[in-house]
């Protein structure tokens, strides 16, 4: 019976965090098309610009210039993943709030990104922190959103489990 209960909770509640994210991610990048052309740059800090770069590959432009399929991989890959994180979110249990919280915020990114690889192409990254000369590669707030999430994955692998009980 407990093992019915624990299926039935599916934890939907939490996905209104991955539909935040989708939706800052969306809006700061709508506004970011709306304001910069292709390449321009906005100082805001002596170490922080807003920028406009277009990625068509995955973090640090990793398979950017493989000539166009990497964009449906990119697609495929992002709504495989964000489903079986949702599988697995129907399976944890709804009091283990760390690890709900980064599943849903691996969803939200990873789907933030594929909206905008599916409508545009590419992935809009805005924002780019640099000290002096070095810039850190752009990125967005579903990215942000992304490795936020596999971090409190991470610090959750960490926590004791209880030993279950008559074993």
């Amino acid at each position: 019976m407990a093992e019915a209960k624990k299926l039935i909770n599916t934890n939907v509640y939490w996905l209104w965090i991955s539909l935040v994210i989708i939706v800052l991610d969306q809006l700061t990048k709508g506004a970011i098309r709306q304001e910069f052309a292709l390449y321009d740059l906005r100082e805001i800090t002596s170490w922080f610009n807003l920028t406009r770069l277009h990625n068509t590959g995955a973090a640090f432009s990793f398979l950017a210039d493989a000539g166009g399929w990497q964009q449906w991989f990119f697609i495929i890959l992002g709504v495989v993943v964000s489903l079986a994180v949702m599988v697995w979110l129907r399976l944890v249990p709804k009091d283990n709030y760390m690890l709900c919280i980064g599943l849903c915020l691996v969803i939200g990114g990873a789907l933030g990104n594929v909206i905008d690889r599916v409508a545009l192409g590419y992935v809009v990254d805005f924002l780019d922190f640099h000290i002096g000369e070095y810039h850190w590669p752009a990125f967005n707030i579903a990215d942000i959103a992304i490795v936020t999430g596999a971090a409190l994955l991470i610090l959750d692998s960490f926590r004791a489990v209880p030993e279950e009980e008559g074993k």
